[in-house]
């Protein structure tokens, strides 16, 4: 690896004012959506010969009407057709159409019973997650240079469509950094022992197989590890604004009032490109195994089939490369930060939270109608929520469950969660990742036209770094759900409990 060198507050909860044109509208879902209580709702098996499970939507009854409005819940039913699938084909309540799978979507299957790996739902980029990092800067200190704080960010962290950064690896390093992930960074200096403990599944799934990638897969990992891309990435600070916990915010070091900063990342051009050669090797496979699929973006292979088995390989390659890429950007905001404080990010208590993954694929243990069984869990635009007293959860947080991240846009609010056991006992330890879009960005570029994205958050107090105006058009935040309704609903469903709402004051994006 070698490194080149490089040279007023406001809060604002509520919905953005609608400005702009009004966007382009689809043809929504119209099929069945039973109520099951009030926070989940029943596609039933019998919707679609060929459905071996139902659907299962959580949602309440004003979010239902916004996931009506596209076709995610018809996807939840074409799920609902893979092998082995177990229980019910699910989705959490920032669900919204995607590539086979909808955004939002947990699939769990049985390999013992001929359950299989879909590309579809992982997604494209691969281990897409977000980190989060406590400082003990107050809003009071920070706000009057939150311009001068972001714009070094900015300057620093690189970001941005295909941007490389200041980390290379190639050859034998970046063999290595695929099969170990954020671990053999620590050899390297950019990382400690607790923030790999505080790395979902200690940021490396093992059994990575670098063999297994196309030479242009690793061709577009040799400068991207720690660059923050493009789209819906990005890198905020934010004010801890309110407690909903007290007990399980003392435990992760969250006061009110408190900067933190939150990493939104991926596995960039690398991920991408595992899961393009994937659904195209995969394409003619499922008619292989005699499986019969709705929709041919749901392309599949058994999980013990050689295809299947490559696929994984390939997927835990990219899944490693996105906890070292946070790693890293987290890395360099803490070498901003002391830079312009004049301090060690040790003094600074820049100490990681947590780092969650979204758009993975498990092997984990699950207890399904009392049997216990080793199932591959889909989470796509999903996130693990592991309860207290799991095995996994480390130890600093085990008596209050896994540390949940859930952002929102970026003229609202982010939330930290910690895992319940109705995450087990619903959802495979799963729940929500996001606030989930409403509008697709060429809708929202649509409704951005004649506006600045950037001067209205700065009416709001938020400072806004981006490397182009249509990024900051596609992402505006009347292009996403209110992510606290959605909040709501898994804590209400119990797959996640709310310990902190944070809002942002300072944002960077690609």
């Amino acid at each position: 690896m070698s490194r080149r060198q490089k040279k007023p507050d406001a809060k604002h909860h509520g919905r953005p004012v609608a400005k702009g044109k009004p966007p382009v509208t689809k043809p929504g879902y119209t099929g069945p959506l039973e109520q099951i209580d009030e926070c989940c709702w029943r596609i039933p098996k019998d919707y679609k010969p060929g459905m071996l499970v139902e659907g299962r939507i959580f949602a309440d009854e004003k979010l239902l009407q916004q996931i009506r409005t596209d076709q995610a819940p018809e996807q939840v039913a074409n799920v609902a057709f893979l092998p082995g699938i177990q229980t019910a084909s699910l989705a959490m309540p920032d669900i919204h159409w995607g590539y086979g799978f909808p955004i939002g979507g947990v699939c769990a299957t049985d390999p013992q019973q001929g359950g299989v790996i879909s590309p579809g739902g992982v997604g494209y980029d691969i281990n897409c997650g977000v980190r989060l990092v406590r400082t003990n800067l107050t809003r009071q200190e920070v706000q009057p240079q939150i311009g001068q704080l972001t714009e070094a960010l900015f300057h620093r962290i690189p970001a941005g469509v295909g941007r490389g950064g200041p980390y290379t690896y190639t050859g034998k390093q970046l063999d290595r950094l695929l099969r170990e992930g954020a671990p053999c960074l620590q050899a390297q200096g950019l990382a400690t022992a607790a923030d790999l403990e505080h790395t979902e599944a200690g940021g490396c799934l093992s059994d990575a197989r670098p063999q297994c990638l196309s030479d242009r897969a690793l061709e577009r990992g040799n400068d991207q590890c720690g660059t923050l891309g493009s789209g819906n990435h990005f890198l905020e600070l934010q004010v801890v604004d309110e407690l909903f916990d007290p007990q399980a915010a003392t435990i992760m070091g969250l006061e009110k009032d408190l900067i933190c900063v939150m990493i939104h990342s991926g596995s960039r051009g690398l991920g991408y490109q595992v899961c393009d050669d994937a659904l195209k090797r995969l394409r003619n496979v499922p008619a292989k195994y005699g499986i019969e699929l709705p929709d041919r973006q749901l392309a599949c292979a058994p999980v013990d089939s050689p295809e299947g088995e490559d696929y994984l390989g390939a997927m835990r390659c990219a899944a490693n490369y996105a906890w070292a890429n946070r790693q890293l950007l987290m890395w360099q905001a803490r070498e901003v930060f002391a830079e312009f404080y004049g301090r060690t990010w040790e003094s600074l208590d820049m100490e990681l939270i947590y780092d969650v993954a979204h758009n993975i694929a498990k092997i984990e243990q699950h207890t399904v109608e009392g049997r216990r069984k080793t199932l591959c869990v889909h989470r796509k635009g999903a996130t693990q929520a592991f309860p207290p007293g799991h095995p996994e959860v480390p130890p600093q947080y085990r008596q209050i469950g896994q540390p949940v991240i859930i952002p929102g846009d970026m003229g609202r609010a982010s939330w930290v969660l910690v895992g319940q056991p109705g995450a087990m006992d619903r959802a495979f330890g799963s729940t929500c990742h996001g606030a989930g879009r409403v509008m697709s960005r060429k809708a929202a570029v649509q409704h951005a036209q004649g506006r600045r994205i950037d001067r209205e958050l700065a009416e709001q107090g938020i400072i806004v770094r981006c490397r182009s105006w249509k990024g900051l058009a596609e992402e505006q935040p009347a292009a996403y759900k209110d992510v606290s309704l959605v909040v709501d609903v898994v804590h209400r469903a119990g797959l996640a409990k709310r310990v902190a709402r944070l809002v942002p004051i300072g944002v960077i994006k690609g």
